[in-house]
């Protein structure tokens, strides 16, 4: 069951992002507003457990849900931050932009991180960087004359 369920979701994940590869600017703001509204969820929702305590969040919600109505409650901030989860994760930026690209293919590679690396690995790709460096510029060099 819970297979399924990953299964659909990585496909929804996929198809949306898809969609909105096409669209690098509307895609740019969704992501965007979605991640500060993220961060205001993390940060307002801590304070309130700081002030009220973790067991208040759902009678202020009910609380706010019945008095100011279906928008004041989804601005909420705990639920603004569940339903801003949702946003990035279903258009595939909640993983890379908190992670990034180069950890998680370090970690498919079965790279080091670069405090584990030693001295003579470091020199080593270092070694090879500069020797990729002048491909390029030969490379450029012959493109241009």
């Amino acid at each position: 069951m819970a297979h399924k369920i990953i299964k659909f979701f990585d496909k929804l994940e996929d198809r949306v992002r898809g969609y909105l590869s096409h669209f690098p600017i509307i895609y740019s703001l969704i992501g965007g507003i979605a991640v500060v509204l993220f961060w205001r969820g993390v940060w307002h929702t801590a304070d309130i457990i700081m002030q009220y305590g973790f067991s208040s969040i759902i009678p202020i919600a009910k609380n706010i849900l019945e008095t100011k109505g279906f928008i004041s409650f989804i601005f909420f901030e705990p639920v603004n931050l569940v339903l801003s989860t949702i946003v990035l994760l279903v258009i595939g930026l909640f993983v890379s932009f908190f992670i990034g690209d180069r950890i998680i293919l370090s970690g498919i590679r079965n790279e080091k991180k670069l405090a584990e690396k030693t001295e003579e690995e470091i020199a080593l790709e270092e070694n090879i960087l500069h020797r990729i460096e002048n491909r390029v510029k030969k490379i450029e060099e012959k493109l241009n004359s």
